[in-house]
């Protein structure tokens, strides 16, 4: 039986007594960090939500083998939040979209959350109404002329079910249920309630394509809830995303069981408290930045061309080192130029010579 042919499925149950002290960790992490969040400046707090979202949407997609252009996500999310950042440049049609349901999602996260509303992320994920080479219905939950939703895998004929979703006739009553609960006022702790919103979700799986991307926003929404804040500073789906394989396991797992998801709480848990300890990598990479443009504006005012290149190191994807071709080539001028730029970098110890010379000659910015 899947869990959803239970009679009354979604009258979960679970061991308190085991989730209770995963739960007391993670809401011990959260309080840490929302401290220290709260401790820093205006501008360093939204470049650390800048950064935690452009994860979070970048690695969403991700997990369903969709790889999104990160630097158009960042410029989408930055203008939408009125942030000034360098290199701004236009997002494709299927970012925008992405990007303004997860922003609804948690910069709205006390708004209720209703059909309509879902069928505008919806709308928003599928702007042209095809998945691909695929027509789909947007907008709307799926029809039963579309035929049951199964989640496989393997090849034609041989395919594995991981999971067949409640039929089409189903979806509104399922579907009512669920947002009635969302909005309800209960005991239940507001970051269990973001992961059994994940499981419900994606269980009735409404929709006939973006439910993972769907299911993980309502989680933010009900995360950012919890915290009290529409800033997102760790990124669930990060974490999912780098634990894929246990991830789909999982809800294969729970989808397979009883209602009891003691399991599955238990799981969410466990990678939500790695989220927020993972955090601390995107807190330590943003007060590295705020330093370094102190020392940077102390010492000697810099070029723009200078200033792009340093905030071009200082970007997550930016790999390896800076030389002088590459140099020339991210600000469109001349070696030379390009060459006379890095000395006055390099003599003002803004730039690092690494070990080596002559074409292997290489440069890095100060140490954390």
């Amino acid at each position: 039986m899947w869990i959803h042919e239970y009679q009354n499925w979604s009258n979960f149950t679970w061991d308190a007594k085991t989730l209770e002290p995963k739960l007391a960790d993670v809401r011990y992490r959260q309080g840490r960090l929302l401290g220290h969040m709260e401790g820093l400046g205006f501008d360093l707090k939204r470049e650390a939500s800048l950064r935690t979202l452009t994860n979070d949407v970048v690695k969403s997609s991700a997990i369903e083998g969709e790889n999104l252009n990160q630097k158009e996500v960042r410029s989408s999310i930055a203008r939408r939040l009125g942030i000034d950042i360098a290199g701004l440049i236009p997002a494709s049609r299927d970012v925008e979209g992405v990007v303004e349901m997860m922003l609804d999602a948690t910069r709205q996260f006390s708004k209720p959350l209703t059909k309509d509303r879902l069928f505008g992320w919806h709308a928003a994920l599928f702007p042209t109404g095809w998945n691909g080479i695929n027509k789909i219905t947007v907008g709307s939950w799926r029809t039963i002329e579309t035929g049951p939703m199964k989640v496989v895998s393997g090849p034609i004929n041989r395919e594995k079910v991981h999971f067949e979703a409640p039929s089409a006739e189903r979806l509104e009553k399922e579907m009512d249920a669920f947002l009635a609960w969302l909005l309800g006022e209960d005991d239940t702790d507001p970051v269990i309630k973001a992961g059994i919103a994940h499981l419900w979700f994606v269980t009735i799986h409404p929709f006939e394509d973006g439910n993972g991307r769907i299911a993980r926003a309502i989680g933010d929404m009900a995360l950012a809830r919890a915290d009290g804040t529409p800033d997102r500073f760790y990124s669930l789906s990060s974490q999912i995303e780098a634990e894929r394989k246990q991830y789909y396991d999982q809800l294969e797992n729970q989808q397979r069981a009883t209602p009891d998801i003691t399991g599955w709480l238990s799981w969410f848990l466990d990678r939500l408290g790695r989220a927020i300890s993972n955090a601390g990598k995107t807190l330590g990479n943003v007060l590295f930045k705020a330093k370094l443009w102190d020392m940077i504006n102390q010492k000697k005012p810099v070029n723009d061309r200078q200033r792009l290149i340093i905030n071009r190191m200082l970007e997550d994807d930016f790999e390896g080192f800076m030389n002088t071709s590459k140099y020339a080539k991210l600000v469109k001028r001349s070696n030379d130029t390009a060459l006379r730029d890095i000395q006055e970098l390099k003599e003002h110890g803004i730039f690092i010579q690494n070990p080596g010379g002559g074409r292997s000659t290489s440069y890095r910015l100060p140490d954390h």
